[in-house]
């Protein structure tokens, strides 16, 4: 694939970025392209390898040497073809995704491993630019209606695959906007929300309806999700008036952080604060808005989510930023020789902690203090992982300042209400359980009740959530036509 020899004459080349001091003014994408010419090289890097482990190694299994191939001929049109025959929303993933594809590029056992998502950001960006991306509708008609409860990832791409198919797909979302997390939970600056709205205007013209405000069950006691629905639905009526339902919500059930002072003013989950300015970039009215201007930050939890909050908070105009993670420091390099082609671990350093951010490993939040009911700071101390177990360092005890603490450590669960309200099982994570085998896949233990994405497997990628999507159309598909010509 590609150059025979490219991979011995051209180095890795990476997406740049716009200068720190002028992308922290403002919420736009900053990462650049790269250029036709540019991606050309970066698919003639790739090996004629024999066994392409990068197929594999993505999750709705791209045919990454094929699409490589093609960009490096300059055949663009193809290049979109073969793209889009795995995947539903390039758009997305060519942003947003962490390539697990370029970890298993088989170059990367002792160099670089090939730019893939560099290139099939290029390729999704010239098939918008060139009016090649266009909508499917189906040639003819099931009569079958299918409900999807949830509009992000999983369920956008089960609509399109169901619509395509010949159903009539309505999908219910609780919020104001469609997009789930992609759309409130990912900051702009990483991923401009315009790349949501022509793929709703692509699947309206594909015959997919979308109800927004909509809550389908109860609304969970106690929740702070704003925004919620003005309508709500109960799942008795839509198995009533649908063939077929599909679970694909999110996992929304922050992980808490109970210590002492935990009640104190200013100490918030990541999704409160996030999808706040995404709100507010949107044009939106926010009542109450939690800014991090002037303040100082603490972020606990080390992934992509308090990535999200370090960047939010330095273009709030935060007066310092601190990261916490329990776990300790990882390596600058991976052992590749013994994870290769597996994910590794090794330290990774976001473009928001590049705009400014203190990082703190193998550390554990012991006690928030404050004061008159405002948070002022929290007392830490050091641990290491021992017998299973986190252990505290003696001596390690320290004290931060912090006008502003945010929880990023992930999520357990599903809003419980969406699962028990359809009399679905859960599995011992509280997730809707449900297999993926090839035979009576993604059903659950509820009649003609199917579930896909992070309601099923828990917190999970955006690429995860589109192959789920996928997979989930094709068995309700084959539950209500005996069979499917739906790919999964």
């Amino acid at each position: 694939m590609g150059k025979v020899t490219g991979f011995m004459e051209y180095e890795r080349l990476e997406e740049g970025y716009e200068p720190v001091a002028k992308r922290v003014k403002n919420y736009k994408e900053f990462v650049i392209g790269l250029t036709d010419e540019q991606a050309k090289v970066q698919g003639a890097r790739c090996m004629d390898c024999g066994t392409p482990f990068c197929n594999s190694g993505c999750p709705v299994n791209n045919i990454i040497p094929d699409f490589n191939d093609l960009v490096y001929q300059g055949d663009w049109r193809n290049a979109i073809e073969v793209l889009h025959s795995t995947n539903n929303f390039p758009d997305f993933t060519g942003r947003v995704c962490p390539a697990p594809c370029e970890a298993a590029c088989t170059l990367n056992i002792n160099n670089d491993a090939v730019g893939i998502k560099s290139i099939e950001h290029a390729i999704i960006d010239k098939a918008w630019e060139q009016g090649w991306v266009k909508p499917q509708p189906a040639a003819v008609k099931t009569g079958k209606k299918i409900a999807i409860v949830g509009s992000g990832p999983a369920g956008m791409a089960a609509a399109q695959q169901l619509a395509r198919a010949g159903h009539d797909v309505t999908v219910y979302e609780k919020n104001d906007t469609i997009g789930g997390l992609l759309r409130f939970g990912i900051p702009d600056f990483k991923f401009d929300k315009s790349h949501i709205d022509r793929r709703i205007k692509q699947m309206q013209a594909e015959g997919v309806v979308f109800k927004t405000n909509t809550l389908v069950g109860e609304l969970p006691k106690g929740s702070k999700v704003t925004n919620w629905a003005r309508e709500t639905i109960s799942p008795e009526q839509l198995k009533k008036d649908f063939d077929a339902v599909l679970l694909a919500g999110g996992a929304e059930q922050s992980r808490d952080l109970p210590v002492p002072g935990r009640e104190l003013d200013g100490i918030h989950f990541a999704m409160e604060f996030l999808p706040m300015q995404n709100r507010v970039n949107a044009g939106g009215k926010v009542k109450d808005q939690i800014m991090a201007t002037g303040k100082h930050v603490i972020v606990i939890g080390g992934g992509d989510t308090g990535s999200d909050c370090v960047g939010t908070s330095n273009r709030h105009g935060a007066a310092s930023v601190t990261q916490f993670e329990v776990m300790p420091q990882p390596p600058e390099e991976e052992c590749k020789p013994l994870v290769w082609p597996y994910w590794p671990l090794k330290l990774r350093t976001s473009s928001s902690h590049e705009e400014g951010c203190q990082r703190e490993f193998a550390i554990s939040t012991k006690q928030f203090i404050g004061k008159d009911g405002k948070v002022t700071g929290l007392k830490t101390v050091h641990v290491e992982f021992k017998d299973g177990k986190f252990v505290e360092i003696p001596g390690t005890e320290k004290e931060y300042k912090a006008d502003l603490v945010l929880l990023a450590m992930g999520f357990v669960s599903p809003v419980g209400t969406i699962v028990e309200a359809f009399g679905v099982d859960k599995d011992a994570r509280g997730n809707a359980k449900a297999s993926t085998d090839f035979i009576g896949g993604y059903a659950t233990s509820a009649a003609k009740v199917f579930a896909a994405g992070d309601i099923r497997r828990g917190q999970s990628l955006v690429v995860w959530a589109i192959r789920e999507g996928r997979q989930a159309a094709r068995a309700v598909d084959e539950f209500l036509m005996g069979s499917s010509a739906l790919p999964r």
